[in-house]
């Protein structure tokens, strides 16, 4: 079994670096690509293969999604907060600094996460029906607090609202989409106009400055503080149903400013992102719930593997992952002296292109609207994060049981 666990960390940090690298391939994708040749891959190799292959792409891709976030701005699912503070590093000539920080915040992640899913297998299974009840309350209550400290409550309400009915929309007209980019496809251009298209369309002029790295500038106390923070974060998404990697960010937020402490702020959601998969494997094994497309995948093959053989090839993949992070890192030199217009021009047109691919028409109105509302925080100087009420609401709307 452990050549098997061995073979498939290694397909999955390979399938990883191609979902991370590559705006719009999810983790998720690569595994429904794998389930789909099932039938073929058991003649050749063992379940355990497949399995941990899955885990391991899904692993290494929490790791690797803040390389094309940190340097291009584009976000995904994952990265929709945390691009903010990291492409703005890169265009301070910090981007190397940036990815490094996300690197070392996933690797915490991954340190923290076993004690962590010991202690929710132990504890709340029992607890899961008062759970289940009280997500959407969770979720309203971390609205709430945001936009009553907002600089501006009313904007606040209005922007959280807004997108958020826009979320309701894209999420629950998905079917329009076409099934290139699969039920979560959509979420590619809603996010991308609210973080991405948004921030480029405003973004800086002239060059970029010339990439350097000198160190990770981040004290030892925000290293701890963001990677306990992250990582319960983390936990919390990835046990309780209908909530992602992006809920985190949000409640991250209220916390640890993305403005203020961005750094700090960029550990927390990477070691979120990581601790998120990890749990979500926890809840699968515990309790019989998919949390991911991943998990979802894994439950359909013909002969799951044990739990620990998966999080064996998830710890593996990790460190694997974690050093291509740092080599990739290194790439922010190329990005020295850069027009800044011209690379957001580009970046806009991809993210457009690939929009129209993975959802067709649908997903350019979708775009559309979210770039709109996306645009209005900076009018109205407020920050961005009320954006987020595009998860946050489908969330609440899915636990009281109205969709």
């Amino acid at each position: 079994m452990l050549s098997g666990i061995l073979l498939g960390t290694v397909l999955g940090i390979l399938c990883g670096a191609v979902s991370g690298l590559i705006p719009g391939i999810h983790a998720n994708t690569v595994a429904g690509l794998l389930l789909s040749l099932q039938a073929l891959l058991l003649a050749w190799f063992e379940p355990v293969v497949i399995a941990s292959a899955m885990f391991a792409t899904l692993v290494t891709h929490t790791f690797l999604d803040n390389v094309p976030a940190t340097f291009l701005g584009i976000p995904d699912a994952e990265t929709s907060l945390a691009v903010l503070p990291a492409h703005a590093l890169c265009l301070d000539g910090r981007g190397e600094e940036a990815v490094r920080i996300s690197a070392l915040g996933s690797a915490a992640g991954v340190a923290l996460s076993l004690p962590l899913a010991l202690g929710f297998v132990l504890v709340l299974p029992a607890l899961q029906p008062a759970i289940d009840w009280g997500i959407g309350l969770i979720i309203l209550a971390v609205g709430g607090y945001l936009v009553v400290v907002s600089e501006s409550p009313g904007w606040a309400f209005a922007v959280f609202a807004v997108s958020g009915i826009l979320g309701v929309f894209a999420l629950g007209c998905s079917y329009l989409a076409w099934p290139a980019g699969g039920e979560s496809g959509v979420l590619m251009p809603l996010l991308s106009g609210l973080f991405g298209v948004s921030v480029l369309l405003g973004g800086s002029q002239g060059k970029m400055p010339e990439q350097r790295f000198q160190g990770l500038d981040i004290p030892a106390g925000a290293l701890r503080r963001g990677s306990i923070l992250g990582s319960a974060a983390g936990a919390l998404v990835g046990w309780l149903p209908g909530l992602s990697s992006a809920t985190a960010n949000t409640l991250l937020t209220s916390v640890v400013g993305y403005d203020s402490n961005p750094r700090e702020y960029i550990l927390a959601t990477s070691a979120a992102n990581t601790v998120n998969a990890f749990l979500g494997l926890a809840a699968f094994y515990a309790i019989s719930r998919t949390r991911n497309g991943v998990m979802a995948a894994i439950s359909a093959l013909e002969d799951m593997p044990p739990a620990t053989a998966i999080l064996l090839a998830g710890a593996l993949a990790a460190v694997g992952a974690y050093l291509l992070t740092i080599l990739f890192s290194r790439a922010a030199g190329l990005f020295s002296g850069v027009n800044v217009r011209a690379l957001n021009r580009a970046v806009i047109i991809f993210i457009v292109m690939l929009s129209f691919v993975l959802c067709g028409p649908f997903g350019i109105l979708v775009l559309l609207l979210a770039t709109a509302v996306g645009c209005v925080p900076a009018l109205v100087n407020i920050r961005r994060v009320y954006c987020m009420g595009a998860i946050m609401l489908p969330v609440m709307v899915y636990s009281f049981g109205l969709a």
